[in-house]
């Protein structure tokens, strides 16, 4: 473990590194991180520069997740034996002991305490950081970029059986709308061309409000605010109404649905608490489809839930098989102490999850395989983040309006531009496009 001092930073800036695992909630917390760092004067570097503070957001929605970050959070102590790690996010919130005495952290702070993180880190040393000029709104673009994640509510009171959510993220709770259009405009008038609208229950937005919900929300941030972009990182089918729908005929609503499955078991969904039956699944994804054609749809599939039978599991490929979405995010389900579904019976063995596993893996990935050769010869509207050289070739990548991932070879310097793109090919894990215009 590392000691930090005042006189470790009296000849140059505190070099940060900052790594996310998981969802967008916690890439926009790690965001506020960043841009609260860079207000205090520090200097935001990569991981395989060399650093004084590193922080890892954690996840820990699976057994999976939670030894990914012991095994970043090991790595990182050998790599750099002097810099200060520093471990928060949802696994910091559920096991803080469990971090400390598995990995050789300085430090650990759950979630409950990560809005204070940077100052905690922070004050002691007296360093009197703040660079004159560095205000709020500059470097709210800062750690914004391109593409801004905006959190507009936090914690969830669904309480399914199988999320350990609700204890790392606690009670419901809405940020007010006029902070968060404020917020919006900020970033945008900073540079930001796309907002996505995260949290952990987005369709339960203002239930602590006054006459106030995600509809309302989307439309006043449309009508307040100069944003291009703005996309809507999840919604649970049952949250789906023709109201809600209709606010994408506003183009600057970016058309890719998140719509968690988690099963198409109607047994399977109501042991897990699930508020939707397969058919209503089925519905909420075809009304989307015929109100919005061009409109993409994800979904969460987790696969091994306590009880399922071989029926169940058939039930849930055939509800996939059916729909043929543009990509399914699947997990093999993990025992969550905290959770109710971790005292259930009949706990599915772990090869038979493996072999239903890898069953559905062929079948998305063919899906997604299928789905972006129909995307060929499509035109789309690419938002360009980062670009890189290859064999000596300049190529830019981004993400369509639906969410799919582009690249183009060009010389032209695209970044932070949206441009009109005819996709002409699949490539490994990425669409090839040819700029219309730029």
């Amino acid at each position: 473990m590392s000691t930090i001092t005042k006189q470790d930073f009296t000849k140059k800036p505190i070099s940060v590194v900052i790594e996310t695992h998981g969802c967008k909630l916690n890439q926009a917390d790690s965001q506020e991180m960043r841009a609260e760092f860079l207000q205090q004067g520090c200097e935001l570097v990569s991981i395989d520069q060399r650093h004084d503070i590193y922080i890892l957001n954690t996840c820990t929605v699976t057994h999976v997740a939670d030894a990914k970050a012991r095994q970043r959070l090991r790595s990182v102590r050998r790599n750099n034996p002097d810099a200060y790690v520093v471990a928060t996010g949802c696994y910091a919130e559920r096991d803080r002991q469990d971090i400390m005495e598995r990995t050789e952290v300085d430090l650990v702070v759950g979630n409950k305490g990560k809005q204070f993180l940077v100052k905690n880190i922070l004050d002691g040393w007296d360093l009197h950081l703040i660079q004159e000029g560095n205000t709020h709104n500059d470097y709210i673009s800062d750690a914004g970029r391109v593409r801004s994640m905006v959190k507009i509510q936090e914690g969830c009171n669904q309480v399914c059986a199988y999320c350990i959510v609700p204890k790392v993220r606690g009670r419901e709770k809405s940020i007010s709308p006029f902070q968060l259009v404020e917020n919006v405009q900020s970033l945008v008038s900073k540079g930001c061309r796309e907002i996505v609208l995260t949290g952990t229950q987005l369709g339960s937005y203002g239930f602590d409000l006054e006459d106030f919900n995600l509809i309302k929300l989307i439309r006043l941030i449309l009508n307040k605010t100069d944003v291009e972009r703005l996309r809507v990182s999840s919604i649970q089918p049952q949250e789906f109404s023709a109201e809600l729908i209709e606010l994408w005929d506003d183009k600057r609503l970016c058309p890719h649905f998140h719509i968690p499955m988690q099963s198409g078991s109607d047994k399977i969904l109501e042991s897990m608490r699930r508020r939707y039956t397969s058919k209503d699944y089925l519905h909420t994804v075809e009304t989307v489809r015929h109100a919005i054609p061009r409109a993409t749809v994800t979904a969460d599939v987790i696969v091994g839930f306590p009880g399922e039978s071989e029926q169940d599991f058939m039930d849930t490929y055939e509800l996939c098989d059916s729909l043929s979405l543009a990509d399914i995010h699947l997990f093999r389900y993990s025992k969550r102490p905290g959770t109710s579904a971790h005292y259930f019976h009949r706990q599915v063995p772990e090869i038979t999850k493996r072999e239903r596993m890898d069953l559905i893996s062929t079948l998305v990935e063919n899906q997604k395989k299928n789905f972006w050769a129909s995307e060929v010869g499509e035109t789309h509207y690419v938002l360009w983040e980062s670009s890189k050289v290859r064999n000596g070739d300049n190529y830019w990548s981004g993400l369509t309006e639906t969410y799919v991932p582009v690249e183009t070879k060009t010389d032209h310097s695209l970044l932070n531009t949206i441009t009109p793109v005819r996709l002409t090919g699949v490539v490994s894990n990425t669409l090839e496009a040819v700029v219309l215009a730029y």
